[in-house]
């Protein structure tokens, strides 16, 4: 009985630096609606700008004076990020934002690794609280009895905040309407900056009180961010008691999983979430999300069409050049090509159901992973030939998108998103910890194409053939009434419902159609490079695959292969040099707010600006042509 109390407490003071950011994010939420990947770098840089406050400041009152300077400061740095990027992309559709702010993660881990180097920094302890109290014979740290104190005390305040003033009153009305808000004469950008800057100073606050309990290094945003986003996601996006009830939830069941069920630790939050919204889809205390006037992914100012005249001269140009490719290429080019080949069809597997359906998932790479795993246990276990593996890998990942989708097709929004990456990352550790048939971290190896395609020239044409076909296949999807059918529940579910389409039923096809494709391309993929590890279905391979489509265009069909290939090609020219991050991170900002139609969406504005121009001339001056 006295372990289980010492591990409760153990459990309430980690729940005390989560329930800090993860209230920071719940606020920004709630009145900005923006989804901020970001927050966790403000949780980071709380912990650095603590650290070298706290090398110039000593004792009691050096050490918490240092802890909320930090927290302020980190509060301004989010005010400089909502001034510089995020005032630009309110209007936009999420997704948008969701990158804007990625982007940010990007430049702010470089800053930090230019600014305090790669190296970890321990913490100080904190002064007078370096002890242990012993509570019914079993030791606990007295840095964590404050940490359990503090919380409710800021729990306190921030509801009287809310609650009591006339800021908070804004701050309620704006996260009920904003519009009413903005109709009433409040400004609305000033106050989309304050609740930024108090958000932003939460999750400082957060990072320099574990200062004593871990330290500052350059993994702390990535590391934190999956648990604030389950936190908030459990409690109710923008609910400050539902984050505190889900910290408390979260905290305690991971140290009593650590105690009694270790191999749980890596999933055992997001099976916790997966729950909790399969039950309550809008988490424990949140109401229904109100999708943004230009929902997801944004409505496309032109249709999506079948390809012109011009359009099929450009592909067969470009199938030409492919197909020739192989006789005035070196050995790299070959391999480089392939590459691109397999992401631009894992990346336009994702947008079909992104662009058309509106579906935002944050776990797509489990079908690409788990295509790549089904070929390669099949050969390795089986002997399978290459070619019946690569049929398999589809129907696998196929069946799998049927599983999980059935689950998240409820679900709306970052709701719907949360809960894909909920079983993402439960394919992930079921994967990783099940050594003796995955290989665990070790993968699986030596899983080569047959003897005819072993050669890089005929595994170059089988990649282009397969990947190519899935492509048209997708694109072909797009057309098909099918395809109309996903459009229109996406864009009015309701008016689509009483033309007697089953929306759910159509955006379920949507995510098996897109899970099998993905898959298709995860098989390429195991026999394009011998192997398949653990990293192949994890989240930022999710991430990735979002990258790329919104770098090429959402809103294009030809978007996921220009933003894949660029892509492709920039990480392998960017990662050569040392602060790769901060330029990749401020071209995807730039993007975001210069031109966010994409690649692909910025050609086709161009040229269907100078054929306006054109057909103006010959108008004016009477040309036939």
């Amino acid at each position: 009985m006295e372990l289980l109390f010492a591990q409760l407490l153990a459990g309430l003071a980690n729940a005390s630096a989560l329930f800090l950011v993860a209230s920071g994010l719940s606020l920004i939420f709630g009145v900005t609606r923006i989804v901020n990947f970001s927050h966790g770098s403000f949780y980071m840089l709380g912990a650095y700008i603590g650290y070298s406050l706290l090398q110039i400041w000593t004792g009691v009152v050096g050490f918490w004076g240092a802890t909320f300077l930090a927290a302020i400061a980190v509060g301004f740095i989010g005010v400089i990020v909502e001034l510089l990027v995020l005032r630009h992309v309110y209007k936009a559709p999420e997704l948008f934002q969701l990158v804007a702010t990625f982007g940010v993660v990007l430049v702010i881990q470089d800053l930090a690794l230019i600014v305090w180097g790669p190296e970890d920094l321990l913490g100080p302890r904190a002064p007078g609280l370096k002890g242990i109290v012993r509570i019914f014979g079993e030791p606990i740290p007295q840095y964590d009895l404050a940490l359990i104190a503090i919380t409710p005390f800021i729990l306190l305040g921030l509801w009287y905040l809310i609650t009591r003033t006339r800021v908070g009153v804004l701050v309620r009305a704006a996260t009920q309407d904003r519009e009413m808000v903005g109709a009433l004469g409040v400004n609305q950008a000033w106050l989309f900056t304050g609740v930024f800057f108090l958000g932003s100073m939460l999750a400082g606050l957060g990072g320099a009180l574990q200062l004593p309990k871990g330290g500052a290094d350059l993994l702390m945003d990535f590391n934190i961010l999956a648990a604030i986003f389950v936190v908030v996601v459990i409690g109710g996006m923008g609910s400050l008691p539902g984050a505190f009830i889900a910290s408390v939830l979260i905290s305690v069941l991971g140290v009593f999983g650590v105690r009694f069920l270790p191999e749980s630790t890596l999933v055992l939050m997001f099976v916790v979430m997966a729950a909790v919204l399969m039950i309550r889809p809008y988490g424990l205390l949140g109401r229904e999300e109100a999708p943004g006037e230009h929902g997801q992914v944004g409505e496309p100012e032109h249709p999506i069409c079948p390809l012109g005249k011009n359009g099929r001269i450009i592909a067969g140009l470009l199938l030409a050049f492919l197909v020739a490719f192989p006789f005035f290429s070196v050995q790299f080019g070959l391999v480089l090509m392939i590459d691109i080949f397999i992401v631009c069809l894992f990346a336009a597997s994702l947008h079909f159901m992104l662009s058309l359906g509106g579906l935002v998932s944050f776990g797509h790479a489990a079908f690409f992973g788990g295509g790549a795993y089904a070929a390669a246990l099949l050969v390795h276990y089986t002997g399978t030939p290459m070619e019946l593996a690569l049929l398999f890998a589809p129907m696998a990942a196929g069946c799998l998108a049927a599983i999980i989708g059935w689950f998240c097709i409820r679900l709306t929004g970052v709701y719907f998103a949360m809960l894909t990456l909920a079983f993402a990352q439960l394919v992930w550790s079921i994967v990783f910890q099940w050594a003796e048939f995955t290989g665990g971290d070790d993968g699986v190896v030596s899983i080569w194409p047959s003897s005819w395609a072993s050669e890089s020239f005929a595994f170059y044409y089988l990649t282009l053939v397969i990947a190519g076909g899935g492509m048209v296949l997708l694109r072909h999807g797009a057309h098909s009434p099918f395809g109309y059918a996903l459009r229109a529940s996406r864009d009015s579910g309701l008016r689509a419902e009483a033309t007697g389409i089953n929306t759910k039923g159509v955006q379920w096809g949507s995510m098996v159609f897109a899970g099998a494709m993905a898959g298709l391309a995860g098989g390429l993929f195991v026999f394009s490079k011998g192997s398949v590890f653990p990293t192949e279905l994890e989240i930022a391979k999710s991430f990735d695959a979002l990258i790329m489509v919104f770098f090429g265009g959402v809103k294009t069909l030809s978007g996921p292969l220009a933003g894949a290939s660029v892509m492709t090609v920039l990480q392998d020219y960017l990662s050569r040099f040392e602060y790769w991050r901060l330029a990749l991170g401020l071209l995807i900002i730039a993007i975001v707010i210069l031109a966010p139609d994409g690649i692909a969406g910025l050609s086709q504005r161009i040229f269907r600006r100078f054929r306006t121009r054109d057909v103006e001339t010959h108008r004016i001056t009477g040309d036939p042509s």
